[in-house]
């Protein structure tokens, strides 16, 4: 079984027993355990997860909701010591019963030049089957220095300049997430004011699909980080946005640079069976994505003010 799935609401609710926690998470050094010490203060927590993949944002699910109700009013847009000083964010969440709208119609590309989306690039067999096998990661230990065994992979950043990406790779965080079948990602854009602008992606063990989704600034949904789903697959607004998808076999490495960093939104269908040029593709394993960036230092400057965080 797949972890609970919850989304953002994007209206008001009332009560719940599950907090929508945005400046917490891994990506800033952060562990889930030290997380749950921090909010089961006020009461007994049923689990603290991922919201999305930015590493960002976590879930805190509580057993009862006044445990939540106390947690908000005590921590909200607060400095909290225990989590290094850092000014929460929070909001309920809800349990998201919906999934992603999947079109199997859509053109899968097996190649990131077939998508026309500047800065998108994709290389094949990026690693051997051998180094795919290497993985020992301690996520409750601090790293500091990205792990040594990254360093062949690091080595070969060198390639993406033969398709044309010439700039100087520079990154120190890494984000681990293993994805059992059928369980995907929700719709979002990593941070601009969190990281800089490389995202490298790269895919172990099980292969997936990854859309692609450019809504026009005329429709902008929320803030520019997390589409919810219920969001994603509103008909009415689903013919306002440009749509790519391809396909990402394991071994494979992505790499999201300018527009596609910076303004399209991405994410991974929630379902088993993946539909490639009209060959069924069943997700039998589960998924692991190694995900590379640089933090930022100082605000986004970035060429797209009306998706940037740090420029609204």
């Amino acid at each position: 079984m797949g972890l609970p799935r919850f989304k953002r609401p994007g209206g008001t609710i009332e009560s719940s027993s599950n907090l929508y926690v945005a400046n917490c998470g891994p990506a800033v050094g952060l562990t889930f355990d030290t997380i749950e010490a921090v909010f089961g203060a006020y009461g007994p927590v049923k689990g603290v997860y991922l919201a999305d993949e930015s590493g960002t944002r976590v879930i805190v699910s509580y057993h009862e909701e006044r445990s939540a109700e106390s947690a908000l009013k005590a921590l909200s847009r607060r400095a909290c010591p225990e989590l290094g000083g850092r000014s929460l964010h929070i909001q309920y969440s809800v349990h998201s019963v919906c999934q992603v709208a999947v079109d199997d119609s859509i053109p899968v590309s097996m190649a990131a030049s077939e998508l026309d989306i500047p800065g998108l690039y994709l290389i094949h067999d990026f690693i051997s089957a051998e180094e795919e096998k290497t993985r020992n990661v301690n996520a409750n230990q601090y790293l500091g220095e990205l792990p040594s065994f990254l360093s062949p992979i690091l080595e070969k950043m060198s390639l993406f300049q033969k398709l044309g990406y010439a700039e100087t790779v520079l990154l120190d965080q890494l984000t681990v997430n293993e994805y059992p079948p059928g369980v995907g990602l929700s719709p979002h854009i990593d941070t601009h004011s969190a990281f800089e602008d490389l995202i490298f992606s790269l895919s172990l063990a099980g292969p997936c699909i990854m859309e692609f989704r450019k809504y026009s600034t005329g429709v902008w949904l929320t803030s520019p980080d997390t589409l919810n789903d219920e969001e994603a697959q509103n008909s009415e607004k689903s013919s306002k946005f440009l749509r790519r998808a391809i396909y990402l076999p394991p071994r494979s490495i992505l790499l999201l640079s300018g527009e596609a960093r910076y303004v399209w939104h991405h994410y991974i269908p929630h379902h088993k069976v993946d539909v490639v040029n009209d060959t069924r593709i069943r997700r039998a394993s589960r998924r692991v994505s190694f995900t590379l960036r640089k933090v930022r230092k100082g605000p986004c400057e970035c060429e797209f003010p009306e998706y940037c965080d740090s420029q609204k």
